[in-house]
């Protein structure tokens, strides 16, 4: 393989990296502020949930998540997905991720 290839490739894949980058962090950051709000919510069933939510999330691997969130419409509900659905798996999987993380981060500042 020609050092011109390899360097295609990691310059492709950069960018890719990069755009995953950005739409996680667009779609957390915000997120993050209604999971801090959730968390510290006086409506005792949303409170619990939210923490329910963040605990899973922190609690378990980020591949586990992306692997859940890949193959899990197929495995469980049957429903076929496409070739670009990989793309739409990853952004779903890391805005949630980080939106659990950023959510605590707030909720933190906050109180503090």
């Amino acid at each position: 393989m020609e050092l011109s290839t390899m360097l295609g490739m990691l310059g492709e894949g950069l960018l890719v990296s990069a755009q995953i980058f950005c739409i996680a962090l667009v779609g957390s950051l915000p997120l993050g502020v209604l999971v801090a709000l959730g968390r510290m919510s006086k409506f005792k069933p949303l409170a619990l949930l939210v923490r329910f939510y963040i605990s899973v999330m922190r609690g378990t691997p980020l591949m586990l998540q992306l692997l859940a969130i890949q193959f899990g419409p197929w495995g469980l509900f049957g429903i076929q997905t496409d070739a670009d659905w990989k793309y739409m798996a990853t952004y779903i999987a890391f805005v949630l991720n980080y939106a659990a993380y950023f959510g605590e981060i707030y909720r933190s500042g906050i109180q503090s």
